[in-house]
């Protein structure tokens, strides 16, 4: 399944609405093809923007989806007037929604200390019958060659159709573009503080604020000192960078 893909900044974001993107899952599901799934605001269009190696895993996978409002923004800007905000939060609750009709097994592989347990044991009660495959959490870190082999053969032998990665960005997009193909399910999606706010371990905006654009606002308030380099820095540039090459498109349709 092919949707359509915007340049931002040299990210092709996938032009896409939520039904969309579970479609998409359940296709390579069905069809057991290997891909994975990057969401993406805007700060991980800077990272991109910043790192060619980085840019370069996130326009291979399958699907880069429009995670924050600006980009989602942008997307409409260039006539896709069907796209959707694919948050990952809101990806993992519609994809276990849908795995209770198609039976799909989920593996969680992130968090920090006991987060993966704990999302995995909400998501149950708030879907009963929710097949969990397995879940871990890898120290904080490198892990070493011989971990990462254990934790692959582990995930093999869970026999997991989506394997649900919460390292962060942009460590969950190396790690996926790295083992997609080699721990047996056909789809791994980097979600990554989606683990935390399922689980009940940080609390997650509004829906009105993450509708106006706002959710950054939000989370710099929450978590200031973590935060601050990646949203007092990071979005102004993003938005004149996204600006310049705004004009320079519209100066070349001329």
């Amino acid at each position: 399944m092919i949707f359509p893909r915007v340049d931002l900044l040299g990210v092709n974001i996938s032009a896409i609405n939520m039904g969309q993107a579970v479609s998409a899952i359940e296709s390579w599901i069905g069809e057991k093809q290997p891909h994975y799934v990057c969401v993406t605001p805007a700060h991980a269009v800077m990272d991109c923007y910043d790192n060619p190696g980085l840019r370069a895993i996130y326009n291979a996978s399958g699907m880069t989806t429009p995670d924050g409002m600006a980009v989602v923004w942008w997307l409409r800007w260039h006539g896709q007037r069907q796209v959707e905000r694919v948050y990952g939060p809101d990806l993992m609750l519609a994809v276990c929604q849908r795995s209770l009709e198609t039976g799909w097994r989920h593996y969680f592989y992130g968090g920090g200390l006991g987060v993966a347990v704990d999302l995995a044991r909400k998501l149950q009660a708030r879907f009963p019958g929710l097949q969990v495959a397995g879940v871990y959490s890898p120290p904080f870190g490198p892990v070493s060659a011989e971990e990462d082999r254990a934790i692959t053969a582990q995930i093999v032998a869970s026999q997991a159709d989506i394997v649900w990665v919460g390292l962060g960005a942009p460590r969950q997009e190396v790690w996926m573009s790295d083992h997609v193909g080699w721990v047996g399910a056909p789809v791994l999606v980097g979600v990554g503080a989606a683990f935390d706010f399922l689980a009940g371990h940080k609390r997650q905006a509004p829906r009105w604020i993450q509708r106006s654009g706002l959710e950054w606002l939000f989370r710099l308030v929450s978590e200031p000192r973590r935060l601050w380099r990646r949203y007092i820095l990071g979005y102004p540039r993003f938005v004149v960078l996204a600006g310049l090459q705004a004009i320079k498109e519209r100066k070349g349709k001329r």
